[in-house]
């Protein structure tokens, strides 16, 4: 069993450092843009087949995966509501300049009503734990947000993976019998040819 896991992709606010958290915030044309670019790698490459895609109930998450479950010709399943993105509570829809602007520049430390660490790491592990005991003979792509994401490889994997979670990138598990091994990290290759054409 593959997981692929993908981070939606870019949205206007992911573009000004706005935090987005559980608000239901649109892709922009880059992102979708983004979104057909890994449609077209996952399409091209022979070494991985995938069977479905699953996504979180935000419509970010859910248009980059219809995108790109378009692209491969396989179906869409209803979202997960365990891939919601992390809510932000008071710091949803502030800019780092606003924050720092409110609570100064440990704004993190503060109790702003924001999720926890350990109750994203909870869902995301319990989501993880499902979707090998229904579907343990599929290799399944699942859209879901940079901070569950990142939540998710620190519990699994706890420091070796700690990079910034960019948008479309790319990271690929295998379910043996004890662990999730790591195959492919936060790959972003696909994104080389968006970054290089004219806006």
């Amino acid at each position: 069993m593959l997981v692929g896991l993908i981070r939606h992709g870019l949205t206007d606010w992911n573009a000004i450092g706005r935090i987005q958290g559980q608000s239901d915030i649109p892709l922009n044309d880059e992102g979708r843009r983004q979104a057909e670019l890994l449609g077209r790698r996952l399409k091209e490459e022979n070494e991985y087949r995938w069977d479905f895609v699953l996504t979180s109930t935000l419509s970010r998450a859910r248009e980059t995966g219809s995108i790109i479950a378009d692209a491969l010709g396989i179906p869409l399943y209803d979202p997960d509501p365990r891939l919601m993105e992390r809510s932000f509570g008071k710091v949803e829809g502030l800019t780092l300049t606003e924050r720092e602007a409110l609570w100064g520049k440990d704004w993190d430390r503060h109790e702003l009503g924001q999720e926890k660490d350990e109750e994203i790491r909870q869902r995301a592990l319990s989501f993880m734990t499902d979707l090998a005991e229904r579907y343990p003979s599929n290799n399944i792509l699942v859209v879901t947000h940079g901070g569950l994401l990142a939540q998710l490889y620190i519990a699994l994997y706890q420091e070796r993976c700690q990079e910034r979670i960019g948008n479309l990138s790319l990271t690929i598990l295998e379910k043996n019998e004890q662990s999730w091994d790591l195959r492919l990290y936060n790959c972003t290759r696909h994104l080389q040819e968006s970054v290089q054409e004219p806006k």
